[in-house]
């Protein structure tokens, strides 16, 4: 119900109305049954606008740390992912990492929709960068069909290391379902995985057009952060 509130009477309205996003293939994402939205990921607000302009609810899986902070600001942001949709996760690996994808099977076990970044975090430069193949085994495992979604403009609107949006106009192209069912039973193959997840960031980078890296993001974020350190 809280979700419900912020979405459709609270906050939506307003940031719609703000940045006016411009739409292509919401018709592609189903009415019911499980399903995952692949996202590029550019900027913050990308988990604010897809989720607003789908009119099912659309779950992210967020990091912990957001739901943990102190004080007031803690508080807010708290409230603020909650309603959002987003469930906290560890990100520091190992038991943390499958602790996450039982959290995102519960989701689409329970016919709902994920929202999942396969790049995994960022992109530095509005560039798309190699995806982690955690999110394969993910779909695999849940069996689910798989949607790719291009985020177009958001990082100019909310560049990373920004606290507020400049008010510019997005968009947001949704892809046709892509269908990995051939792939039943091989969760467990590093090669199919790897597979699987490069075949979605390629029909990210058709629909997105931007340019390709074939290295983490996060390598990259890690190895300016050093430079300039």
């Amino acid at each position: 119900m809280f979700y419900w509130i912020m979405k459709h009477i609270v906050v939506g309205p307003i940031l719609l109305a703000i940045f006016r996003p411009w739409i292509v293939g919401l018709e592609n994402v189903p009415k019911t049954g499980p399903v995952v939205l692949a996202s590029n990921h550019l900027s913050f607000i990308d988990s604010i606008f897809l989720p607003l302009v789908v009119d099912r609810q659309v779950v992210f899986l967020a990091k912990s740390e957001y739901f943990t902070g102190k004080g007031l600001k803690g508080w807010a942001t708290k409230m603020f992912f909650q309603a959002a949709g987003q469930l906290p996760i560890d990100r520091s690996g190992g038991k943390a990492s499958e602790a996450s994808l039982e959290t995102g099977l519960r989701v689409l076990g329970g016919g709902g929709i994920l929202g999942i970044y396969p790049e995994g975090t960022r992109s530095p430069d509005a560039r798309l960068y190699r995806g982690r193949t955690g999110v394969a085994r993910m779909v695999l495992e849940a069996g689910v069909p798989v949607i790719p979604v291009a985020m177009i403009g958001t990082e100019t609107v909310m560049p990373i290391g920004t606290r507020l949006p400049k008010v510019r106009r997005i968009g947001i192209i949704i892809g046709e379902p892509i269908d990995f069912t051939r792939f039943d039973g091989l969760e467990g193959d590093r090669f199919v995985l790897r597979s699987v997840t490069d075949e979605l960031v390629h029909s990210l980078r058709s629909l997105s057009g931007q340019e390709y890296l074939d290295v983490y993001a996060s390598s990259v974020r890690e190895q300016r952060a050093a430079q300039s350190g």
